[in-house]
Formats: structure tokens, C-alpha cells, sequence
């Protein structure tokens, strides 16, 4: 299941803004790296775990970014939540997973297979909280009809998660984006364009997005 043991180095040429992404938010109290765990490490694409699969672990994001999803029975792929450095994922409420589990770039993640106790269960609550409110926040946004609600909605959550830096490095492609947002990937370009011919944002490049007027991407998303 796993890429790399826990003893093996970190894939090369990884990429470049997981420094920041690791650095972004500090790990849960109950996810520190004294709690037993393993350390793996995935490739680009890699899975983590698979739709139907037993859920015996939870595991936390340490650098990279993991994308959750589930392909729909026409074949199209519905992506339901990113998740980057610091961050936990694996809840589930009846022991199997119910999606998809993927490494959108090179990553590194911490397993922990230590169940919750007493003295890490309030911790392990307050993460699945955030997970079940970040999940309900992503309905709210895939319900806007408006395209460039979606994606400014999408900025500035990427934005919050990275400690609210200006330059937003997003290490999921436009497919990825339009996959999570309900929109193709020609939309999710061509939003992103318009948002940088009206002075709102810089492209730097496809992975790094600079916020020039985050009032006008929050005035959308009022």
C-alpha cells in the first residue's frame, strides 16, 4: 500500500511549494510526531488508499497535498476534498472507506494506527469536526451557480490554508480544480484568466496564484 517504508528519503524534484505548504498550519496535538506512525511516502497519482477498503488508520498530510474522490458511474471523477500539509483525513463512521485516496504530486504522510484514547480523543474530535465542516463549506460553494464564485470561493480557501499568503501555491491542476468544482477544466482556465485580465489576481504559473484583491473575491462569494 504504501510507496516507501518510513526509512526511505524523499522522492525527488517534489513539488516546489510543499515547504510552505508544510509549513502553513501546525500539526493537531494529537497527531504529533511522538505518536507512533509510520512515515510513507507517495509519487504523483499514487494511491493511498481505495474506495471499499477497510478504514484501520488515520493519516496526516506532511507535505504534498492528497486529493479525495469517487468516479461517478458514467466515468467522470467527482474530487470531494483536498487536503495539504498539516492537515488529517481517513474518517469514516462505519470502518471502510467511501472514497478514493490519492497523492495529487510527490507527498509524504504520516500514518498513525494508534486508535484514540482518552488522552488524545478531544484533539481527534476537533480534527474530524474541521474535516465535517471544510466537506459542508465545499457544498455550499459547488451550489453557487456562478463560475467565478466557485473558483474565487476556491482561492480564498487555498489562501486561509496557507497561513493567508498572498502568492497561493496550488499544487492540484486545473483538471483537479474543475474536477472539485463542478466545472471543466476550460472554465476553470478561463476563470482564472478573467480574474487576471480584471487586476484581481497574478499567475505566476499554473501551480502559483498571487491574490491582488482579495475584497473582490470575497465581494463575490458574499
Amino acid at each position: 500500500m504504501f510507496a516507501q517504508a518510513a526509512t526511505a528519503h524523499a522522492p525527488t524534484a517534489p513539488f516546489r511549494g510543499h515547504q510552505r505548504l508544510a509549513e502553513a498550519r501546525p500539526a493537531p496535538a494529537s497527531f504529533s510526531p511522538d505518536q507512533p506512525h509510520q512515515i510513507a511516502f507517495f509519487e504523483a497519482n499514487e494511491e493511498v488508499y481505495a474506495q471499499g477498503e477497510r478504514a484501520n488508520a488515520l493519516y496526516q498530510v506532511e507535505f504534498g497535498a492528497v486529493r479525495l474522490y469517487r468516479l461517478l458511474s458514467d466515468g467522470r471523477r467527482q474530487i470531494s476534498a483536498f487536503h495539504v500539509a498539516g492537515e488529517v483525513f481517513g474518517f469514516e463512521a462505519d470502518g471502510h472507506h467511501h472514497f478514493f485516496a490519492e497523492a495529487v504530486g510527490p507527498a509524504g504522510i504520516r500514518v498513525f494506527r494508534q486508535p484514540a484514547n482518552e488522552g488524545n480523543w478531544r484533539q481527534t474530535l476537533d480534527a474530524a469536526l474541521g474535516a465535517l465542516v471544510r466537506a459542508q463549506e465545499h457544498l455550499l460553494v459547488i451550489g453557487r451557480q456562478n463560475a467565478a464564485e466557485r473558483v474565487a470561493a476556491f482561492l480564498l480557501d487555498m489562501m486561509e490554508r496557507q497561513d493567508n499568503a498572498r502568492e497561493v501555491q496550488l499544487p492540484m491542476s486545473r483538471t483537479d480544480i474543475g474536477d472539485y468544482l463542478g466545472l471543466t477544466i476550460e472554465t476553470v482556465s478561463r476563470t482564472f484568466s478573467k480574474f487576471k485580465s480584471k487586476g484581481l489576481v497574478r499567475l505566476a504559473n499554473t501551480r502559483t496564484v498571487e491574490v491582488v484583491d482579495e475584497a473582490a473575491l470575497r465581494a463575490m462569494c458574499a
